[in-house]
């Protein structure tokens, strides 16, 4: 029996003013697994992923079509509040982007806002967990109160990672998490990342071939704006359907 997709969308198209960034893209999500959108620079897999959680409603000029439900909810009806669908839908940006506050204050500010701790501490609880996850509370469990633009570039992402689990989303997008990294910063995010998605349905957009291959379950390939092949990512490596698709993972097109 096949496990019911987290998200699914159907026939998303995205146009940014009168360019088509996105052609009739349908993709299924499923929970507890990580699924990597791979492709070449500006083939819309970074436009895709923001539709998920819709970063795309802050772009002026940018429409989106189709439809994407999570747990089968619509995500795009007039009754969603963006900012709930966020909460549950955390993401991860390209560069490590930490708030000009306290590590506390960082993780604990979307549990704060969207009321998920009856006091202190509750609060305490939920930053201490989160920065267990995001495999950073050993590292710094004695400087809470310490600016979090401080830390390392690696701490820093680590530190997002926390802040975007801290709400419990349901799921987790990642937008190139490890672009901006040293190897073994790199290294540290993608052996959370294996460990995150036992709890999360994780996305990520990668340009980086082996971190795919490494890190997820699924894979999704696009090319100039087209879901080209999705599936397994074993056999979209050593087997891939579609000529574009060989042609990408050999370094032919890219």
């Amino acid at each position: 029996m096949q496990t019911p997709s987290k998200i699914s969308a159907q026939g998303v198209n995205v146009h940014y003013g009168t360019t088509q960034a996105l052609k009739d893209v349908s993709v299924e999500i499923a929970p507890a697994t990580v699924t990597a959108f791979i492709g070449p620079s500006g083939c819309g897999k970074s436009t895709f992923l923001r539709c998920l959680n819709r970063m795309n409603d802050t772009i002026a000029g940018c429409r989106v079509q189709g439809r994407i439900t999570l747990d089968g909810q619509d995500i795009y009806a007039p009754s969603v509040d963006p900012v709930q669908l966020r909460a549950q839908v955390g993401m991860v940006f390209q560069k490590p982007n930490p708030f000009p506050k306290s590590i506390y204050e960082n993780v604990a500010y979307g549990p704060r806002i969207h009321g998920l701790a009856r006091g202190r501490v509750e609060l305490d609880e939920i930053v201490e967990k989160s920065l267990r996850r995001a495999a950073l509370w050993g590292e710094v469990k004695d400087r809470l109160d310490a600016p979090g633009t401080g830390l390392s570039g690696g701490q820093q992402q680590r530190l997002c990672i926390a802040r975007a689990i801290a709400t419990a989303p349901e799921v987790l997008l990642m937008d190139e998490p490890c672009s901006a990294l040293d190897p073994i910063a790199t290294a540290q995010v993608e052996e959370l990342i294996d460990e995150l998605r036992a709890t999360f349905a994780v996305v990520i957009v990668t340009h980086s071939m082996q971190q795919a291959a490494r890190v997820s379950q699924k894979t999704a390939f696009f090319h100039l704006g087209s879901l080209v092949e999705f599936g397994e990512t074993g056999q979209i490596f050593t087997t891939p359907r579609d000529p574009r698709t060989e042609s990408y993972i050999t370094g032919r097109i890219g």
